[in-house]
């Protein structure tokens, strides 16, 4: 770690590396976690909102807890750090919010929303990142705010099962009466076991490496006195979010547009909720002005201009969306670097 921080070339480098790990090890895990969710029986929407989001949220989840844990030993400034994770996370959901979600309706050529999940999971998440605004406006995210963030998340997870319970078909999710099972789910139990060896297993690199990331960015906030918000945007921020492209874009493939839907929109009530809440009860936060005065903004704007367009198009998504998604990712982008460069 030391030869790392006596370069700025070297904490890039190293950076870059354990970005690399950082994802791989969490896609390994999402891809574990998927064939466990359908070995216990849930659809792929559900597993996408929750199982699948809350997998692929790994990297912004472990760089949260990592963080806290290092501003309570001293390791980390707490400053700094805050304004990194908090960058990295609210600039990964805005990034999935555009410009994931604009590659993934290129790519499948369109996508069909319902509108009970419009209701469902899409509100939500317009109201969670509102929560954020308001519970952050003071400059903190408190113990009393992270336990309000979290314990919103366990309550949706409930009525998320218990609706799933209520509306769940073997057969629309593929299984058969002949009792095949669609890919990657685990045929025994023993199998079932293994899996979750090895989700744990990389969830367990995935957080090591977070650590290292986390490091070297804070050195290279040192060195270049930009704003450590700006820098979990553009970096930290674009590398969380492709856990989710890619699980996304495997889902196509796959003919299931389940899962691309409930984990980019899961993803974005899950980073805050699992991410921020359960950070901010470990160590608190704080809340650069940028962030509720511009992303966070931003990005409630985006989720509600998505859910708008969606209602009244009768929940189809298709090119034109797509290409208004992505400008909205860069005239977000570009105007967060004229004008909110340093926290």
């Amino acid at each position: 770690m030391n030869l790392l921080l006596s370069n700025t070339w070297f904490s890039i480098i190293g950076g870059i590396i354990s970005l690399a790990v950082l994802v791989y090890t969490a896609d390994v895990a999402v891809r574990k976690l998927t064939g466990l969710a359908g070995y216990f029986r849930l659809s792929t929407t559900f597993i996408g909102v929750t199982v699948v989001s809350l997998a692929t949220s790994i990297p912004e989840i472990a760089s949260h807890y990592t963080a806290s844990a290092g501003m309570l030993s001293g390791l980390l400034d707490y400053k700094v750090s805050s304004a990194i994770v908090l960058g990295a996370n609210i600039g990964s959901d805005v990034i999935q919010q555009t410009f994931v979600l604009a590659l993934v309706i290129f790519i499948a050529g369109g996508l069909q929303f319902k509108r009970y999940f419009l209701w469902k999971s899409m509100a939500p998440m317009i109201i969670t990142t509102l929560m954020c605004i308001i519970l952050g406006w003071d400059g903190t995210y408190s113990r009393l705010d992270g336990i309000i963030l979290f314990g919103t998340f366990l309550l949706y997870m409930v009525f998320l099962y218990q609706d799933e319970r209520k509306y769940y078909d073997e057969e629309d999710h593929g299984f058969t009466k002949d009792g095949d099972m669609p890919e990657n789910v685990p045929q025994t139990a023993k199998q079932a076991w293994w899996d979750a060896a090895i989700s744990i297993s990389a969830i367990g690199i995935a957080i090591f490496a977070s650590v290292i990331v986390l490091r070297l960015t804070e050195e290279i906030v040192r060195v270049t006195g930009l704003g450590g918000s700006l820098i979990g945007v553009i970096t930290l921020g674009v590398a969380s979010a492709l856990p989710e492209l890619t699980t996304a874009v495997s889902g196509l493939k796959n003919g299931d547009h389940g899962i691309p839907l409930g984990t980019l929109i899961g993803s974005n009530i899950t980073n805050p909720l699992v991410a921020i809440g359960g950070g901010a009860i470990i160590s608190t936060y704080w809340v650069p002005a940028s962030l509720v005065q511009w992303d966070l903004p931003w990005e409630t704007i985006t989720g509600a201009f998505l859910w708008a367009v969606l209602w009244f198009r009768k929940g189809k998504a298709g090119k034109k969306t797509a290409i208004y998604l992505t400008i909205m990712y860069f005239v977000y982008l570009f105007l967060r670097m004229r004008f909110f460069g340093i926290d």
